[in-house]
């Protein structure tokens, strides 16, 4: 029976001398066992660390005056040692093997050893055993990378850059703790669904792939609540899904050297969102839904943003409209609560992207639409220029839901620039 855990013993004598009793947890490995060559000799649990590998042995049998357990479920325990006096403080242990070594503590302190305990031999531990788990690994080149060893499990920040990786590996997949995940430079064509898995992932960065979507999937995983700074830029994506804007923990986004031709039409629901790079791709305008961000830093350089004219409008107007468009704009404006277990799910995705006039009626496929000026000051303190001119304006979308509000709209816009 053994259990890897941080270890602090403690002399219960040493108050009594006037001196502290508080140390510093270390590694260890701690093995219940009887010692080698001696069959009959009791039950003895040894502590091994890094600077003591061949372990320091306590009797255990009648000598375990008290276990405490009241933190148990936190992976920390205490075993309290009549003598020496000394309580053994184990702590950041498996909450699973930790309970089934005190039960096993429990069992031997009491005699009860007759082949009931998995005991194991009182060998020094090894090096692995003890050293401090490993949070940390950067790879820079494909020589280096691993081919048949596994990754450590306790890897928080992992960096696999510059190692032609033309996909993600199943054992980088696995590894649950992950922080951090940096992808650079490498040669990824897609994403595995199993990416989402990683439900702590707070920064993942894929510059410089070979990337042409995003998944959905992984908009609807654990990533929406966990994903903090998301990088996507030099690879070669289009479009990004609906299900984009579920990223609600996003506060940096880079999406520059890509071939975007728009962005997601809700990008204002992420009300996170501080950093917004996407320099360098094919955006013609931006969505109606940008207005409604709050950012501290706005990159939009180098895009081939068109010169809007509001008296060229594009009229998609149904007259009379369809049921289907007075149905979908009253679920909307009514706030009325629909999903697929209520309407087919080509609805249900018709009714997420409804477009808002500016007199704040949704839409549906029935509406008026044009491209009006915004001054990207007004959704960020720090606005890189749009173009080599000094310009700090781009055009943004803007939808009305009849002629009526069309026109009211065209009728200020002319009198201010009349």
């Amino acid at each position: 029976m053994r259990l890897q855990c941080e270890v602090e013993v403690l002399s219960r004598l040493l108050p009594t001398c006037g001196l502290r009793g508080r140390g510093r947890a270390a590694r260890a490995l701690l093995s219940l066992g009887r010692p080698p060559g001696a069959a009959g000799a009791g039950i003895y649990l040894m502590v091994c660390t890094a600077r003591d590998r061949g372990g320091a042995r306590y009797k255990v049998q009648q000598n375990v005056e008290r276990l405490f357990t009241r933190f148990v479920e936190e992976g920390k325990a205490t075993v309290r040692l009549r003598e020496p006096a000394v309580d053994l403080c184990l702590s950041k242990a498996n909450v699973i093997n930790l309970k089934t070594f005190l039960s096993a503590v429990r069992l031997a302190h009491q005699g009860n050893d007759s082949g009931v305990l998995p005991l194991s031999p009182l060998v020094p531990a090894k090096n692995s055993d003890v050293e401090k788990p490993k949070t940390k690994m950067i790879i820079t080149s494909r020589r280096d990378y691993p081919l048949t060893k596994s990754f450590p499990f306790s890897l928080e920040h992992l960096q696999t850059s510059y190692c032609k990786l033309a996909r993600i590996d199943s054992r980088v997949l696995s590894l649950r703790r992950l922080r951090k995940l940096d992808l650079s430079h490498n040669h990824i064509k897609q994403l595995p669904a199993t990416l989402g898995d990683l439900a702590f992932l707070q920064e993942l960065d894929l510059h410089d792939n070979h990337l042409e979507a995003f998944s959905g999937a992984l908009c609807s995983s654990g990533l929406q609540k966990s994903l903090q700074l998301l990088d996507l830029s030099q690879n070669q994506i289009q479009a990004l899904p609906l299900e984009f804007c579920q990223l609600r923990g996003l506060v940096q986004l880079r999406l520059d050297d890509n071939a975007l031709l728009r962005l997601p039409c809700r990008i204002g629901q992420l009300s996170r969102l501080r950093v917004l790079s996407a320099a360098r791709n094919k955006l013609p305008f931006l969505p109606w839904d940008f207005r409604n961000l709050s950012l501290e830093n706005l990159d939009l350089f180098g895009n081939p943003f068109e010169q809007p004219n509001p008296l060229v409008p594009n009229i998609q107007l149904k007259i009379p409209p369809t049921l289907l468009e007075c149905a979908a704009r009253a679920t909307v404006n009514h706030r009325i609560p629909y999903g697929c277990h209520l309407l087919p799910s080509h609805l249900c995705k018709d009714l997420e992207v409804a477009k808002t006039c500016r007199c704040g009626s949704a839409c549906l496929s029935s509406f008026i639409q044009i491209t009006v000026t915004m001054n990207l000051h007004h959704v960020a303190h720090t606005v890189v220029l749009v173009d080599n001119m000094g310009g700090t304006d781009a055009p943004v979308l803007c939808y009305f839901c009849s002629l009526h509000c069309y026109s009211q709209f065209l009728d200020r816009h002319l009198q201010s620039h009349g």
